[in-house]
Order: structure tokens, then C-alpha cells, then sequence
């Protein structure tokens, strides 16, 4: 046997058990779509579901990789009950249908299945982790999937551990001489104590407007402007309190953060002086060379629109929801702009760098310009795991470098594989 010849297998990991997981299945299945079009993979959908106590991994059937909500999703792979009922509809129009599925869906999935990790380092190469937020960005599934030896797309545990806190990535980045906004965390149990002095203590250290979000949901997750202190004390108490959730003059939706902390900043706005202010958003993918270095390749910066003051998870990933322009309108002579692009590309490098993000990743930030073409880059978040919906700009981004969808896809495996093989060889070295 070839073994060039042998097709690689890749498992997509989609789903979840937070508010991220309608995302996260966008994500999956166009991953899973690209992948399987391909003659050079292998695909088999996972979706992982449960709680942050218990998580199972199932093998995903076609029926329900084809459904729109994630939750009914779910719901089912919880329910075995269920299965029963919706395979014995199903067996008859298979056995109808099977002259063409034996020879056009041979690999097909038609009941979900529990694995276990050991199960699947068997079954698979590689595992595309395609989870937003926990347990996928914060470097708990990394850490499994390397006890196990097994492959995967993205930065490694460490990185992934500070990147989805979005208080300790910005921090760390301050330390580095980066522009962060001014940040305060503040805590269930401080607010339950006083919430006089929480306040009191936001106003001290932070002016309005201000912007409230989760410390550690996906990127635009629970996120709100806040103007005046009637409705951060909404905010908060909605936040601090699941049995609130809606009833609030804020209209707050299902996607307010329920933790025991919360995140407050200082909006970052035109302030005098400044030409031009921009929210951006950044991919880039890293390579390996030779020498084990990590190569890193900045993307063009995309313009990001929003309908209201925060962009929406809908507006950044699902079609005809946003508005990205890329590339970024940093100045009206086209020269001009491709300088200050060219800028905020080598800032969000030393960003990269810094933080030894791996394979693929985002970063969202505001730019600000000045006269005679100075520029600020303030880092909003770091996203280590993006979403990879179709809508998503990071696929206009890269397509201007001349990737197809499968082929940035495919280097983002490369990336993994070469990753995992450099690591084994330096463990033989090691343990010889």
C-alpha cells in the first residue's frame, strides 16, 4: 500500500453546550461540506453535547448534521429515547434509496454514536475543533486531545487558556506596551455585598459610555453599550440573576452571560484629534518552516459595520445579517490606505506573536488615525478558534491571498499535522 495515497481522516467537532453552539454548527457543517467535497480527506461530523460536568461526543447522522437548530440538536443526542422513534421512520426510505446511497453516500453516519477519546484516536488522524467558546477556545478539549496524541486545528493549552478570558488577554497585552481599553472586572459576590460600592467603584475607574460583556463567552456574546447608570445596574442584575433575563428595560436577550463575574471597559470613541476611526477585523494563518519556526501571514483588514453600537454574533457570521467591507476604507487614496493597512497588519503581527497564536486565528480591534498617517491599534479581543461560517469575512480575507475556502482549510490542517509531527519527534529525542 501507498501510503501518500491514503486519505487522511478528519473529524469536525461542532456543537457545544453554550449559547455559541448555533454558531459553532454553521461553523461545523461548512467545514465538514468543504472537506468532504474534497478527494483528499476522509470527514466524519461530531457533535459534542452535555454540560461543562459531563460532555459526550457523538458521531453526527446526516439527518441531524442537516437540521438548523443546534439545540434540537442537542436535545436529541441526550434523548436515546428518541433515536428509536426517528430511525424506525428512516429505515424504510433508506432501504428505498440504498442503490443510491451504497454508491454516492457510502460513509454515511445513521445513528448517533457516544465516543470516547480513546475511541477516537482510533477512528480518526485529525480533530477540526469547530466549538466556540467553552470547552473548545479555552483549552480544555486541546488538553484532551493531546493526552490522547491526537491532532488538531488551533493554538495550543496555553494560549487558548488566556486568550478566551478576555480581561487577562488584554492585560497581558498592556504589560506588552499594546492599546487596550481601560478594563474592571467585577464580581457576583461583591455585587451582592454592596452594589452601591460596585458602582461607585466602576464610576471612579471608567467614564460612560460603557461597554459590558462576559470575561469569557465567544466574541460578541451578552455584549452591550451602556450610557448611564440606570441601565448598568439593569445589566448587571439581569447578569447576576438568571430569573430576570428579559425582563429588563434593556430588552436583554438570551444571550446575557450568566457567571459569577462580569467584564466592564471604557467604549473606545472619536476623541479630538483624531481623522478616522475604524473596527476592524483581522485573520491570519501561521505556517511551520525548516527550522520549527512559526511563519505568520496577516490578513487584509476587513471594515466591520454594525445595524446598532455592538455588532451582533448574527451580523458577524450568518449571511445577509452584516455588513464587512474589505478591504478596511482606512483613507480615501488608495495608497495612502494601503499603508496604514499594511501598519495595522505588522501591529496585529507583534499581537500574534506575543501571544503564540497558532494555525489560525482573529483579532478584532479599532483603529484610530491621526494626521500625516500616525495610527493607533486598540485591541478589542483575541479569538483563537474563529468562527468559519460561510458568511464569515475571514474567507474574503484570504481569498485576496488566493485561498480557496478549502485550500485556507487545509492549510489550517497542514498546520496541525506539522505541528503534532514536530512535537513527536522531540519527545523520541526526549524519552530515547
Amino acid at each position: 500500500m501507498n501510503l501518500e495515497n491514503v486519505r487522511k481522516r478528519i473529524a469536525v467537532l461542532m456543537g457545544g453546550y453554550t449559547a455559541e453552539r448555533h454558531i459553532s454548527l454553521e461553523s461545523g457543517r461548512n467545514i465538514y461540506n468543504k472537506l468532504a467535497a474534497s478527494a483528499k480527506y476522509d470527514v466524519i461530523p461530531l457533535f459534542l453535547s452535555g454540560s461543562p460536568e459531563a460532555q459526550h461526543i457523538f458521531t453526527l447522522p446526516t439527518f441531524l448534521l442537516l437540521k438548523d437548530n443546534a439545540d434540537d440538536i442537542h436535545n436529541f443526542l441526550l434523548h436515546p429515547t428518541l433515536w428509536e422513534d426517528t430511525l424506525s421512520l428512516l429505515d424504510p426510505i433508506r432501504a428505498e434509496a440504498h442503490a443510491l446511497t451504497d454508491t454516492y453516500a457510502k460513509h454515511s453516519i445513521h445513528q448517533p454514536e457516544i465516543l470516547s477519546y480513546s475511541a477516537l484516536k482510533k477512528r480518526v488522524d485529525f480533530v477540526f475543533i469547530a466549538l466556540h467558546g467553552r470547552p473548545g477556545e479555552d483549552g480544555t478539549l486541546q488538553r484532551l486531545l493531546e493526552q490522547y496524541a491526537i491532532p488538531y486545528n488551533g493554538s495550543g493549552i496555553q494560549t487558548a487558556a488566556l486568550t478566551i478570558d478576555k480581561y487577562a488577554t488584554n492585560q497581558f497585552l498592556k504589560q506588552q506596551g499594546f492599546h487596550v481599553a481601560q478594563q474592571v472586572i467585577i464580581t457576583k459576590q461583591d455585587w451582592d455585598a454592596s452594589q452601591t460600592s460596585v458602582i461607585s467603584s466602576i464610576e471612579r475607574n471608567l467614564v460612560y459610555p460603557l461597554i459590558v460583556k462576559p470575561v469569557d463567552d465567544g466574541c460578541s456574546s451578552g455584549v452591550r453599550k451602556i450610557t448611564d447608570r440606570a441601565l448598568l445596574q439593569d445589566y448587571i442584575t439581569a447578569s447576576f440573576n438568571s430569573s430576570l433575563k428579559g425582563t429588563q428595560p434593556l430588552g436583554l436577550s438570551n444571550d446575557l452571560p450568566q457567571s459569577a463575574q462580569l467584564l466592564i471597559e471604557n467604549c473606545i470613541e472619536q476623541d479630538p484629534g483624531i481623522l478616522h476611526l475604524l473596527e476592524i477585523t483581522v485573520g491570519l494563518l501561521t505556517r511551520i518552516d525548516a527550522n520549527r519556526a512559526t511563519l505568520y501571514e496577516l490578513f487584509e483588514p476587513s471594515e466591520v459595520l454594525a445595524a446598532n453600537t455592538i455588532l451582533t454574533l448574527e451580523e458577524k457570521f450568518l449571511a445577509g445579517e452584516g455588513h464587512n467591507i474589505t478591504p478596511a476604507r482606512f483613507h480615501k487614496d488608495p495608497a495612502i490606505a494601503k499603508i496604514i493597512s499594511q501598519m495595522v497588519q505588522a501591529e496585529l503581527k507583534k499581537v500574534a506573536q506575543k501571544l503564540n497564536l497558532q494555525g489560525y486565528a482573529r483579532i478584532d480591534a479599532f483603529v484610530k488615525i491621526y494626521p500625516n498617517q500616525k495610527i493607533e491599534v486598540w485591541i478589542i479581543e483575541v479569538n483563537s478558534l474563529p468562527a468559519m461560517t460561510p458568511a464569515t469575512c475571514i474567507f474574503h480575507q484570504c481569498a485576496r491571498n488566493g485561498y480557496t475556502p478549502f485550500h485556507f482549510i487545509d492549510a489550517i490542517i497542514q498546520y496541525g499535522f506539522t505541528k503534532r509531527n514536530f512535537e513527536k519527534n522531540t519527545e523520541s529525542v526526549v524519552y530515547a
